[in-house]
């Protein structure tokens, strides 16, 4: 039996436990023992569809009625028009509420699939199989759910949490090496805003990292979602705390928004926007310039990119982070570090530090 950890997310009558384990697909007990009611219907992508869902379909049909509804894989797909998708299906096959859906795949199909829940029939229950290591460590918990709008991203969505997350680490071996690398922007995150300790033990143990060694990898995915659920228990709906979470993600989302979606994957944008916060973080007197060399060795160890293209100006990014979530009364909030492992989200900042940060981020 492989080790099994289990991270808790406490939200009263709604809590739910990450499973994290290798081999979790092989044996799909637990997975059904979440399936409430007696049909479930995965949501994969094409993709997967052949590598993961049928054999997941099989294994659940011995347990409960279940479906395979395939939506086209990529980030441009997340969006209404693929939404729709999901609903028609349900509705051809007179899906009610007691139906759970099940995510199968990285933050596209589970943030798809998370909307899709909250949204049919005005609710429904869903668990989430987070696939990539990004999904893993991040977009699978905490009930965040949405589609991208040309304009922004995820600016259109839904809280909705899951019954369940069922982490299956051996997937991970198939993971393309890009797809890894943005994973990792995600887990660094987690030791900038919350534990510098973390964030030591990603500098002393990158090399076995990126090599994809077992027993390093479970417990940056657990010490991951560890941090995440404590932040996501304080602060469900991010009207306070929660928003650290969103270090990087003001600069990435608008890197994702002014390329177009997929041009940069999720994780790549992050780590840019993660090195202008921290930049931004030093123009503010909050951290020693070492600090943001460390970070972008960190970084760029795990083969992610620190700079973006010259031709994205700070006016672009302004133009961008004008319409995004974290805009506040008209005014645009940024996660700032004001400490090793301490962050907190502000909008005093005025805008040429703002534009000195970016720059400092350009090539």
């Amino acid at each position: 039996m492989s080790e099994h950890n289990q991270v808790t997310v406490n939200l009263g009558e709604r809590s739910y436990d990450i499973h994290i384990r290798s081999s979790l697909l092989d044996d799909v007990s637990l997975i059904a023992g979440a399936i409430h009611g007696p049909k479930a219907v995965i949501v994969t992508n094409d993709t997967l569809e052949p590598m993961y869902a049928r054999s997941l379909c099989k294994k659940l049909s011995e347990y409960k009625e279940v479906s395979i509804i395939k939506l086209p894989d990529g980030e441009s797909y997340k969006t209404l028009d693929t939404l729709n998708l999901i609903f028609t299906q349900l509705l051809e096959e007179r899906h009610d509420r007691s139906t759970t859906l099940i995510a199968l795949g990285g933050g596209v199909v589970g943030d798809m699939t998370g909307f899709a829940a909250a949204c049919y029939q005005r609710g429904v229950n869903f668990i989430q199989v987070p696939t990539t290591l990004l999904s893993q460590v991040d977009s699978s918990v905490g009930g965040k759910t949405g589609v991208n709008h040309p304009l922004g991203k995820n600016m259109i969505g839904a809280f909705k949490q899951p019954v369940g997350v069922f982490i299956d680490t051996s997937v991970l071996a198939t993971l393309p090496d890009r797809e890894f690398s943005a994973g990792m922007a995600e887990v660094v995150k987690y030791g900038l805003i919350w534990d510098h300790g973390f964030f030591e033990w990603l500098e002393a143990n990158s090399s076995a990292l990126s090599s994809r060694d077992a027993e390093a990898l479970s417990y940056a995915i657990r010490r991951s979602c560890e941090i995440k659920a404590e932040v996501v228990a304080s602060d469900e709906t991010e009207k306070g705390q929660r928003a650290i979470l969103n270090l990087g993600h003001t600069f990435g989302h608008a890197i994702e928004t002014h390329f177009g979606y997929g041009h940069y994957l999720h994780g790549e944008a992050v780590a840019i926007g993660m090195k202008m916060a921290i930049t931004l973080s030093l123009n503010l007197g909050s951290l020693d310039e070492k600090y943001l060399y460390r970070l972008d060795a960190l970084l760029k160890s795990f083969g992610l990119p620190t700079n973006v293209p010259a031709e994205m100006t700070p006016e672009c990014f302004f133009e961008h982070m004008s319409v995004d979530k974290k805009v506040s009364h008209g005014q645009i909030r940024f996660v700032v570090l004001v400490g090793k492992g301490e962050a907190e989200v502000t909008s005093n900042v005025n805008y040429e530090a703002v534009c000195s940060a970016i720059m400092a981020c350009t090539e």
